[in-house]
C-alpha cells in the first residue's frame, strides 16, 4: 500500500466515523494500522471506533476534539489523544474491576455495612440505639432498597434519633413528596416530637 492510499483510507475512515458508521470506520482504521503499524492516527481511530461501537458516550466528542487538535499540530494531537485514550482505557479497566467485585466486597472497601447486615445484628438481640451509635462514627449504613430505607427511618424515630430521621425525611420528601410510607413516617415523627 502506498502512502497516498494510506491518507485516502484514513480520510474515508474519518468520514465513516463522522456519519456514525463506526463499523466501517473501525475496519478502515484497522486496515491502515495493519499496513502502517506505527500510524498513531489509525491506532487512535481504532480505539475511538471501538468505543463508539460499544456505546461509550464520549467517543464522538473525543473524535471531534482530536480533529480540532490535528488542525493545529498533527504530531502533538496524536500524542495528546493517545494519552487521553490510554488514561480512559485504564480508568475503564479499573471501573470494570470494581463492578466485577461483589457488592459486599465493595462495601468493605468503602467502609460501609449493608443495612441488611446491620438488621441481622439487631435481630440477633443487639439494641438498635447502642449498635447504631457504635457504628455511626466509624462506618456508613448502606441502604439499597426503599423498604430498608423506610425501616431504617422508622427505627431512627423509635430510638430517639428524631433530628437525623427528620433530615433524611426532608431530603427524601423533597424528591418524592407524595410517597405514602415517607409521609406516614413524617406524621409519626411529628406525634413523637
Amino acid at each position: 500500500m502506498s502512502s497516498i492510499s494510506k491518507y485516502k483510507v484514513l480520510t474515508k475512515a474519518k468520514e465513516s466515523f463522522s456519519k456514525a458508521e463506526f463499523k466501517n470506520a473501525l475496519e478502515q482504521f484497522a486496515s491502515v494500522l495493519q499496513n502502517f503499524p506505527n500510524s498513531k492516527e489509525a491506532y487512535n481511530g481504532v480505539i475511538l471506533s471501538e468505543m463508539a461501537m460499544s456505546g461509550e458516550g464520549g467517543a464522538e466528542a473525543l473524535f471531534d476534539y482530536y480533529e480540532m487538535l490535528k488542525e493545529e499540530d498533527t504530531d502533538q494531537a496524536d500524542e495528546i489523544m493517545g494519552d487521553i485514550l490510554q488514561n480512559i482505557d485504564g480508568t475503564l479497566e479499573k471501573l470494570s474491576e470494581v463492578f466485577a467485585t461483589p457488592l459486599r466486597d465493595r462495601l468493605e472497601l468503602e467502609d460501609g455495612i449493608l443495612y441488611q447486615d446491620f438488621k441481622n445484628i439487631i435481630d440477633s438481640g443487639e439494641a438498635f440505639r447502642e449498635t447504631f451509635e457504635n457504628i455511626m462514627f466509624s462506618t456508613r449504613v448502606i441502604i439499597t432498597k426503599k423498604e430498608d430505607f423506610v425501616d431504617f427511618l422508622d427505627n431512627l424515630i423509635e430510638n430517639g434519633f428524631s433530628d437525623m430521621a427528620l433530615s433524611y425525611l426532608e431530603s427524601a420528601l423533597s424528591s418524592y413528596p407524595s410517597d405514602e410510607p415517607l409521609r406516614k413516617l413524617l406524621k409519626k415523627l411529628v406525634k413523637k416530637g
